[in-house]
């Protein structure tokens, strides 16, 4: 099959978060089931061009209608690590993608509303015709839209569209001149409640709904957060329009790619390892230690790697590292703050530990650093407050340390309790699981229990996280509307 992925992210020339992880490790999976793949993504003035290998020209002077008039953009084309992709750079006073971000634009809609409607004109234009178009969370959302109500009657009929949803929170709104931007017009009609009016605004467009509605397969990244998307406050607003498509939701569970991670190959580290041979795990502790200047003992070290925002359970996340150090524990945080005021938080507990040798916070992100971390740390924790899927502790898994979890969405699905799981039998149960979002309650395990040598061994060895690529192929005999 011939499949276009068009997203806002791509790991790790455009990275953001975990979609452009799942962008990336899912678009190589197809690639190796024998399918033809291709990547449609923004060209953002900020991304990692060094990782960009033949980067050329691949479409000028593609004219994208908007407004009733249109945009000149330039399409280049490169290899991302083996993946094809084409980027789109609009040529206009907007400056949609020359920001100096990926996000958190006040036009952030009318950004990738335009995108969705270049991404169609390329293929419409240069004769591109996949089977399936797999578009990824809000900033796509209009791009089913189009398709359906504009471009199907300009010769693209035939394809169909898989829609996932990877964080239903960010859901894109906009209102009639987003409509008279992408030429879909006709307010009365697209305001209606069965296409894309909010469910709770009715003068805004929601553009995850549109993309839910209009698309032949929904999918979210997780078997228990497409229930809890559908019967709870997780779905922000969302549940009765995806209880309307219950026949063609599906959660599927995400993976990571174990080319990239992966402890016996990884370029990131300095001394690999396998579940047969954990002295390397130890040596990288050390090297940790070493390049964050920590104490070097025979203490435990935990690690928290993510965004600081509410989402991840920040207030955890700081009775976390104080916890940790009060039992004799290290703990080593790598994160960025999507919010000032809890980047303030934690630029002050980062001043604050400054001096202390078993303590250290980078705030920001740091690619390779990640990788040292995953592979010197004997614990990782996931405190979240809702997560979809979660790769953090995935990626712990796969390097041998014990995640400690929050039971929520994906993690529930990855993630089987030591000692009171009883849907697996002891063999298969791989780390921690708490409930409760009160401090003074959800730690209770032995940190010396945790970091034994046959509990790393037993996590290192749970090979099942087969990045998922199969329910996308189901989109090619769905019926949309």
């Amino acid at each position: 099959m011939y499949i276009v992925q068009v997203a806002s992210e791509c790991a790790p020339v455009i990275k953001a978060g975990g979609l452009g992880d799942v962008v990336y490790g899912l678009s190589r999976e197809l690639e190796n089931q024998g399918h033809t793949v291709e990547l449609i993504l923004p060209m953002y003035d900020c991304m990692r061009y060094d990782h960009i290998w033949g980067l050329h020209e691949a479409y000028l002077d593609l004219m994208v209608p908007w407004y009733g008039a249109a945009i000149r953009c330039h399409v280049y084309c490169g290899w991302v690590h083996g993946r094809l992709c084409f980027f789109i750079g609009p040529q206009s006073d907007d400056r949609f993608f020359d920001r100096g971000c990926y996000y958190g634009c006040s036009d952030d809609n009318m950004r990738f509303a335009f995108f969705s409607k270049a991404a169609l004109e390329f293929l419409l234009r240069s004769n591109k015709r996949p089977d399936v178009i797999h578009c990824h969370d809000w900033q796509t959302g209009l791009l089913p839209v189009m398709l359906f109500e504009i471009y199907k009657y300009n010769g693209m009929e035939y394809q169909r569209v898989c829609y996932t949803v990877h964080n239903f929170k960010h859901q894109g709104m906009g209102g009639s001149e987003v409509l008279a931007a992408t030429g879909l017009n006709q307010a009365a009609y697209y305001f209606q409640y069965d296409r894309l009016r909010d469910n709770f605004n009715p003068f805004a467009l929601n553009y995850m709904k549109g993309g839910i509605t209009y698309s032949n397969f929904v999918t979210t990244v997780s078997p228990h957060h497409a229930w809890e998307a559908r019967f709870s406050e997780e779905g922000y607003g969302l549940g009765h329009t995806l209880h309307a498509s219950q026949a063609r939701f599906k959660g599927v569970l995400n993976g990571i790619d174990y080319d990239v991670w992966n402890p016996a190959v990884d370029r990131y580290i300095p001394h690999h390892y396998t579940a047969d041979n954990l002295n390397g795990k130890v040596k990288n502790k050390k090297a940790l230690r070493e390049r964050l200047l920590l104490r070097d003992s025979d203490q435990p070290l935990v690690c928290y790697i993510g965004r600081l925002d509410e989402q991840k359970g920040v207030h955890l996340v700081h009775h976390a590292i104080y916890y940790s150090l009060s039992k004799g524990a290290q703990f080593v945080l790598l994160g960025s703050a999507t919010e000032p005021g809890i980047n303030n938080h934690f630029q002050h507990e980062k001043q604050f530990l400054n001096n202390n040798p078993d303590c250290h916070l980078e705030l920001g992100f740091n690619e390779e650093l990640s990788h040292l971390i995953y592979a010197g740390a004997d614990m990782i924790i996931v405190p979240s407050n809702y997560e979809p899927c979660g790769l953090t502790q995935m990626i712990g898994l796969r390097y041998g340390t014990v995640p400690i979890v929050r039971g929520v969405g994906g993690l529930l699905d990855t993630v089987f309790d030591r000692d009171y799981d009883g849907t697996k039998p002891p063999e298969e149960r791989n780390g921690y699981v708490f409930y409760q979002t009160d401090p003074q309650r959800w730690s209770r395990l032995s940190i010396e229990e945790s970091v034994s040598t046959n509990m790393h061994r037993s996590y290192l060895n749970n090979w099942y996280f087969k990045g998922w690529a199969t329910t996308i192929l189901g989109a090619t005999q769905a019926k949309t509307m």
